[in-house]
């Protein structure tokens, strides 16, 4: 048998990511292991702010409907303006905003409209920083992961050509696995970037909705404050 058809023999037949993560340089190995764990960092974070949202968007439906049904807004914030709900939150700062500004009589109706709008402005503007907070994470990985995974495979290349100086050979056979292991590193980029960018997208949309939907929520607790303040 010819030295030509025993490499034939022994050519993988398939891809076999294992085979080429263990088979490439440390320093393309260290960059698909980086990479590996991001991706699952990322896929971490998109199931459970995924869940999260879903939940804190069920329980705020139910939160709005029992608030507006309350006939005393106030009392409603005292009993249920101190749970983890953003809307929660935002009623709690225009209540208490509310008291200390008409505890010894309103003096100035427009100056205390100004001071809710902003005060409830600012607690819905926190509350969407804060549920956005992990997404940066995502947002890394999606416009870093690629580059890193370019790096080890320009990093596998040149290895790969150094083969080709040190065995003084510029045969296919010789390069070959080198090459897959390299670009195999970029593969596993996209991999970790893709997912990880189409998520930051989705859920940076479904943040700004309901940013809108709590800054509605002030805006109608606004007018509600302006009325009593005319009736007053």
């Amino acid at each position: 048998m010819t030295s030509l058809n025993i490499l034939a023999a022994a050519a993988p037949t398939r891809l076999e990511p294992v085979k080429l993560f263990m088979d490439a340089d440390i320093v393309v190995q260290l960059v698909m292991a980086g990479l590996l764990i991001a991706s699952l960092w990322s896929w971490a974070i998109i199931v459970a702010f995924w869940l999260r949202l879903g939940r804190i968007g069920r329980r705020t439906e139910s939160f709005e409907r029992e608030f507006w049904e309350a006939e005393d807004f106030d009392a409603f914030a005292r009993a249920r303006g101190n749970g983890e709900l953003p809307p929660g939150r935002v009623a709690r700062a225009g209540v208490a905003e509310w008291r200390q500004s008409t505890k010894g009589g309103v003096k100035d109706r427009e100056g205390l409209r100004q001071r809710l709008a902003a005060v409830m402005t600012s607690q819905v503007a926190e509350e969407a920083d804060t549920l956005a907070e992990r997404l940066n994470f995502l947002a890394t990985v999606g416009a870093v992961a690629p580059f890193v995974g370019l790096f080890g495979t320009v990093w596998g290349i040149m290895n790969s050509f150094f083969q080709i100086g040190a065995q003084e050979s510029s045969s296919l056979a010789v390069v070959a696995p080198g090459i897959s292991e390299a670009l195999f590193a970029t593969a596993i980029g996209l991999f970790a970037a893709i997912p990880a960018v189409i998520a930051y997208n989705r859920f940076g949309h479904a943040v700004n909705r309901y940013e809108a939907r709590l800054q509605r929520f002030a805006d109608k607790l606004h007018a509600s404050f302006s009325r009593q303040l005319e009736a007053g």
